[in-house]
Parts: structure tokens; sequence; C-alpha cells
């Protein structure tokens, strides 16, 4: 029996998840992840994150993607794929409660290799204490 790679999926190549758990109500939480400031900080600049699943975005450094799906107050999952890439990929933004606190999770499939999975942990971390930082 061969081992996969951690992080391989089956369907959607790989994978990589980071979350983080905050006490801060979950509304405040899904507030500051769609302001203006949070979209920036998490989708990229000059960009409004559209709610209309099948609506497009593009950011300021060339990013482009579409909404799949958005959810108040539970998650928003798009296409993303930057300008220097030749796939896209999907990310999934999920909030939850657990244990009385509010759970900010960032998901993405579809990524190439290994080298792109660990590119994506340590941006998506970093995405989460920029976000931490700015909740009340």
């Amino acid at each position: 029996m061969t081992s996969r790679p951690v992080g391989l999926t089956r369907d959607a190549g790989f994978q990589i998840g980071v979350s983080r758990s905050v006490a801060v109500p979950l509304e405040q939480v899904w507030d500051t992840l769609v302001s203006d400031a949070g979209v920036r900080t998490w989708l990229g600049a000059d960009v409004q994150l559209p709610s209309a699943a099948g609506a497009p975005y593009r950011t300021a450094t060339g990013t482009t993607g579409e909404v799949r799906s958005f959810h108040p107050h539970d998650r928003v999952r798009l296409t993303w794929r930057p300008p220097d890439w030749n796939h896209e990929s999907t990310v999934q933004v999920t909030v939850s409660r657990r244990n009385g606190r509010t759970v900010l999770r960032f998901h993405q499939e579809r990524l190439a290799d290994p080298d792109e999975r660990d590119r994506q942990r340590a941006h998506w971390q970093s995405v989460l204490d920029s976000l931490v930082e700015q909740l009340p």
C-alpha cells in the first residue's frame, strides 16, 4: 500500500485548512470578515466581496474568481486564481460557534502540489493573524 502525500485528496488535488478560535461573538467576526478592511486582508485590495453566487471579482493585483456561495454569518465559497497561476483553486471561509467561542476557518483546495500547499498554509495563517488583530 502506498501512502498519499499530506494534504492530497482523491478528487480536489492538494488542500489546506487553517483555523483560529476567538472569544468574540460570531456576528462581530463575520462583520469584520466582510468589512472593507477584512475583505482587503483576505481577498485583496480594491475589490468588494460580491454576495451573489456566480458573481465575478478581480483584485488590484489581478487575482480573479467567482463567488460560488455566500451565506451570511456562516460561509463564503469562491474560486481563487492569482495571475501567476495556471489553475484556479477553491477557497471557503467559514465562521462557527464552538464551546462559547467563534471559529474562523479558511480551507483551500485544488492546489497544484505540496509546495503550493505549504505557501498557501503560510498565507492563510498570516491572513488569520491580521484578521484577529482587526477584531473588536
